[in-house]
This record gives structure tokens, C-alpha cells and sequence, in this order.
């Protein structure tokens, strides 16, 4: 990883490929790689557009090749000389997976090492510049911060971070991380939360998610019967609070979802708040983010969820607060549909569903809102555009023949940036729709 820029292997992509990468993209899919010369996993490489052919044309297009210019001579034809290879910039390969390039410079790169230290810097004064009223956020969004692969995220004392690519595995790069992470925030413990199927499509190494900076306690606990050997088990337990628009949230660092809460929500559960009140149902409430924001505006609040130890946490964080929350562990589709079917009524709903879940559930959602309520819907799947999305819920509005005005179209929180080009990163989207 430390070679010179000089000696990095090129890797030539087609001329689709090129298009993509000018037009603001940083992926390159292994279909538009033509030649991948010497390049090994994970490494540096200099990316160069396939060159074109020599080929025979007229020397005006204006005019057929074959059109008799006059009775004796017939429009000469020329050779146009090969377009060169054009080198696009520098990139990080992959050998597995389906994205087998992503742009890390539109030029070449003489020092990773130097350049991947500059961009975290970069990174963390970007949000000490955007973010408020939190100290649990988004340090590092991968593309979005032009580090491709490299996912951190803060919960007060404690630094959790996700590594994607073969490239940002590399034990150099991690030693990086761990030098910058440390310099910055001084945290008690860096944890890392392994994706056992990424890694397994990006043929990397099997690894646990674990403490891999700091302190953490070791509980060692008696084994029941049923439980294998008889011999004593083990955790490791880390745990912190953090806060988030004033209200308050535990963190266990080796359980939950991905890195922990859904911080990409932070600025709409404070949005939505604003708009609070009456009887509230919060479905697919996981831990209890959107509900919490809207209990104090709101007289009953109910939260949903499929996990029943998401709501165990939900539990300990409404206690944190003060809050009074019924939670309801049961399938959200299902519990949504037969409310609908039985007439129950309530003055605002929050849908936050996983990705690709039917649209149906808007339409059930405004029949269930009295008039005046509001419904705060939202998509975290990229593949579902904005327009897109507000095209879903316009016709859940027609069918469900309510008037829907749109109070704010939202999407995810500044240290979760979207970078134009590359639409992968806007995949966050929210509407808080007053409806009558």
C-alpha cells in the first residue's frame, strides 16, 4: 500500500465505465473493467479508459462517403489516428466484489498512507462545523467522505467503525484509523462491528466484532444445563449513554444493529417533534428514537417493533428520560393491518420501515390519522428514489382520499453527507405531511 504512484498497477476500464466517472461517480462495476494486469486484492491502482481504435471515416460527415461529388471523384475518405488510453484517476480494487473499483483521486496518489490521514482529518472538522446538540454522530460516511469502505461512528466515549473493502482491511490503513480516531477524540474504547457477509463477499478474513482499543469488562457468568460443556461463558460488555436533541440514549457497543442507533435520523426526530401531539403510534420503532423525541408533546405514545431486544433497550432509554411509552413486540405489517381493519384512530404516526417494504403500509397509515394528524414516513433504501418516494405517497393520499399537504421533505443528517454524483449516498428519505 505504500508503493510509489509511479509502480501501481493499471487497471483499464471500458468507455462506459470512463463516462461514469466523469460524470461524478466513484464506483466502477467489474462488468466496465477490461484489464486488471497485475493488480492484487485490495490494492492502489492507476484506473485508464480502453483506448479506441484506428478507424476509416469520412473526412466530412456531413457528406456520404459514397456521394459523387462530381462525375469523376468520389468525397476522399481519412484514417482517424487511435484515441490514447486515458488515465481517470487513482482507485481501490477489489477482487470479489461486484463494485471492483472505487475512485479514490481524480489524479495519481503518490502516498495513500499521507492521503487517507488527511481525508479522516478532513472528515472530523467537517462535522465540527455541521453538527449540533449530540454527541453521537457520523464520523466517517464512507463515499461520502471520499474514503470508500470505512464506516465510524460516535456514541459519546466510545467509537464504533465498520471496514467494507479489501482495501481499507489492510493492517497498515487500520493502524491509521486507530492513530487518528485516538488523536481526535481521546475515546475510552474503539469497537469494530464485523458484517460476517461482507466480508465473506469481499473474501476477507473471518473476524468477531469486538473491542479493539481501550476498556471494556469481562463478565464471566455459570452455565445452565442446557448450555454446552458446563463450562463458564464469558461476555464482554461495553456500554456508554449518550444524547441526541436532549434526550437521552444507552449504547451497548457489542449488540444492536449495524454501529448502534439510527443516527441518520438525529435532525428528523427533532423535526418531527416540532409537530408532536394527541395519541401517537411510532411503528418500527427499534429503539425507540422517534418515539422518545415525540413523548413529551404528545399524551400516549405506542412503539412497534419485531425485536424484542430492541425494545428491552427502548425500555431502559424511555426510563432514562422519564418517559411512559407502551411498547408492543409483534410483526409492524401485520399489527398496522388489523388497527386499520379495526378502526383505531390516532393524531400522528411515524413509519420507518427497513428497506423495500411495501408502500401499502402509507396508505394504511392515513386512513388511520384523524383529521388534522400528521404521518412522518420514510425510505432508507437508495433504490428507492426522492421523487420516486413521493410519488408512492401521493397515490396512497388518491386512494385513501385524504388531503395531504407537505410540511417538510427531509433527508438524512448533515454527518451522513450526500455527495452529488454519486446518488448512492442520498438514500435517506423523510416526509412530515400534515393530513385532512
Amino acid at each position: 500500500m505504500g508503493q510509489e504512484q509511479s509502480s501501481y498497477p493499471i487497471v483499464t476500464i471500458s468507455r462506459r465505465g470512463g463516462e461514469r466517472i466523469r460524470a461524478g461517480h466513484v464506483w466502477v462495476y467489474r462488468s466496465d473493467v477490461v484489464e486488471t494486469a497485475s493488480a492484487a486484492p485490495g490494492s492502489v491502482v492507476l484506473v485508464q479508459e480502453q483506448a479506441n481504435a484506428t478507424s476509416n471515416r469520412p473526412a466530412d460527415r456531413g457528406v456520404r462517403a459514397t456521394q459523387i461529388l462530381s462525375d469523376k471523384h468520389v468525397r476522399p475518405r481519412r484514417t482517424v489516428p487511435a484515441r490514447p488510453a486515458r488515465i481517470l484517476g487513482t482507485a481501490l480494487y477489489s477482487s470479489a466484489s461486484e463494485i471492483a473499483l472505487r475512485m479514490i483521486s481524480r489524479g495519481p496518489v503518490e502516498d495513500i498512507h499521507q492521503l487517507v490521514r488527511e481525508r479522516i482529518r478532513a472528515a472530523i472538522a467537517y462535522r465540527q462545523g455541521f453538527v449540533r446538540d449530540t454527541n453521537a454522530y457520523r464520523v466517517i460516511f464512507s463515499e461520502g467522505d471520499f474514503l470508500p469502505g470505512l464506516i465510524v461512528d460516535r456514541y459519546n466515549d466510545i467509537l464504533s467503525l465498520q471496514v467494507l473493502t479489501q482495501a481499507m482491511d489492510a493492517a497498515s490503513l487500520r493502524d491509521i484509523f486507530l492513530e487518528e480516531l485516538k488523536l481526535a477524540f481521546q475515546p475510552r474504547a474503539i469497537v469494530e462491528r464485523v458484517d460476517a457477509r461482507v466480508r465473506k463477499l469481499e473474501r476477507l478474513e473471518e473476524r468477531e466484532s469486538g473491542v479493539i482499543w481501550g476498556e471494556f469488562t469481562v463478565e464471566t457468568t455459570v452455565p445452565t444445563q442446557a448450555e454446552e460443556n458446563g463450562a463458564p461463558l464469558i461476555h464482554t460488555q461495553l456500554s456508554t449513554e449518550f444524547q441526541m436533541n436532549g434526550v437521552r440514549f444507552r449504547f451497548d457497543a457489542l449488540g444492536g444493529q449495524k454501529t448502534g442507533a439510527f443516527l441518520d435520523q438525529r435532525e428528523n426526530y427533532a423535526a418531527a417533534a416540532q409537530y408532536a401531539r394527541g395519541e401517537t403510534l411510532d411503528v418500527f420503532c427499534y429503539q425507540g428514537g422517534f418515539a422518545l423525541h415525540l413523548a413529551e408533546q404528545s399524551g400516549k405514545v405506542t412503539g412497534v417493533d419485531s425485536s424484542r431486544p430492541a425494545l428491552e433497550i427502548a425500555e431502559k432509554n424511555a426510563a432514562l428520560n422519564g418517559r411512559e411509552i407502551e411498547w408492543i413486540e409483534a410483526n409492524a405489517f401485520d399489527l398496522l393491518r388489523d388497527y386499520s381493519d379495526a378502526g383505531n384512530k390516532y393524531d400522528c404516526i411515524v413509519l420507518d420501515p427497513p428497506p423495500f417494504a411495501k408502500s401499502r403500509q402509507n396508505l394504511r397509515a392515513l386512513k388511520m390519522l384523524r383529521p388534522g394528524g400528521i404521518l412522518v414516513t420514510c425510505s432508507c433504501s437508495y433504490h428507492v428514489s426522492a421523487p420516486d418516494f413521493m410519488e408512492i405517497v401521493a397515490a396512497a393520499a388518491l386512494d385513501s382520499h385524504r388531503i395531504v399537504r407537505v410540511l417538510e421533505n427531509r433527508g438524512q443528517a448533515k454527518d451522513h453527507p450526500s455527495v452529488l454524483g454519486i446518488s448512492e449516498t442520498a438514500y435517506l428519505k423523510c416526509l412530515i405531511l400534515a393530513v385532512s
